[in-house]
């Protein structure tokens, strides 16, 4: 069996569940890989899933596509690549509670944004304010990262960056109303977030194992899709017993499951998405122009997708 340890942006949650199907289908053992899942909340969040496998912690992370660029360009770079996009959409959003009054980005100026201290997340949400006509002199704390959400619905921020398929199908079945902001909506053409990816070295040396682990991965996902009170069930084994109490996980994949992608889209990052994203990175300054033509993903592990005339 070769050991394979991933380490989760989050306590398991929706957009996991297809890495938690094939581990209990016991996929991933049938190709000879015993998957380790490295869940946050084990240390509090003080290591991010990125510097794990900075560290060697870890050999695979999900996060957002940010944190293959920032990995790279860091003073002490680190070479690594997004091998499998689990969304195919944006669906995540600058989000406040409608009771706030708040009805655009330009009226967070002065407000308080819970951040989760990504490298370039208060500049997006700067830049977000400032292309909706106001300044971008928004108030930015730094709250324990899995207590951030609380404290949107606390009072203690006025927003903060969710998940529509997470903290928004919550927020629906408490009875609590979100307006939600989106970058493409305010010029932002927003990377692939999240993004399962790895270290180049293990992508030369581990080829065959990371072909195996992203196939049962893709086959997970599209199981769920497929399968949702059988996947509800198996995800409810993981995740925290709180959240249990709050979320409808058959909501969560009615409603967002074909997010996922199909049999040709599962897993894939569109070149022209993938190149957008770091333009406008570097021609907001937030990055050097360097990073346009870095080798920051690849497509190698998923099927090209059918193209339909």
């Amino acid at each position: 069996m070769k050991e394979l340890r991933i380490g989760l942006d989050w306590t398991p949650n929706i957009n996991h569940i297809g890495i938690l199907i094939a581990k209990e289908k016991g996929w991933y053992a049938g190709s000879g890989i015993n998957l380790i899942i490295i869940d946050p909340s084990g240390d509090d969040y003080k290591v991010t899933p990125a510097k794990k496998l900075e560290l060697g912690a870890a050999d695979l992370a999900i996060g957002p596509f940010e944190s293959v660029v920032s990995l790279n360009n860091k003073a002490n770079a680190v070479q690594v690549k997004a091998i499998y996009a689990i969304l195919q959409k944006d669906i995540s959003s600058i989000s406040v509670l409608k009771s706030s009054g708040i009805e655009s980005p330009a009226q967070l100026d002065g407000k308080v944004y819970a951040s989760y201290k990504a490298r370039y997340e208060d500049e997006i949400v700067k830049r977000m304010i400032r292309n909706s006509g106001g300044h971008g002199a928004i108030n930015i704390s730094y709250p324990s990262k899995l207590g951030i959400w609380n404290t949107l619905l606390t009072g203690e921020a006025d927003a903060t960056w969710i998940f529509d398929n997470w903290e928004g199908v919550e927020a629906a079945c408490s009875g609590v109303e979100l307006r939600c902001f989106r970058m493409a909506d305010y010029g932002i053409p927003y990377g692939y977030s999240p993004v399962i990816f790895t270290r180049q070295d293990l992508i030369e040396t581990q080829t065959e194992i990371l072909k195996s682990f992203v196939h049962h991965t893709k086959a997970g996902y599209l199981y769920a899709q497929s399968n949702p009170e059988e996947s509800a069930n198996i995800l409810s084994r993981f995740i925290p017993e709180a959240d249990m109490n709050k979320i409808d996980l058959l909501q969560c994949l009615s409603r967002f499951g074909h997010c996922f992608g199909n049999n040709e889209t599962a897993g894939w990052m569109k070149p022209e998405n993938v190149a957008a994203f770091l333009s406008w990175l570097a021609d907001n300054q937030l990055e050097s122009e360097s990073i346009c033509s870095m080798d920051l993903y690849t497509n190698y592990f998923v099927p090209r997708p059918v193209t339909v005339t």
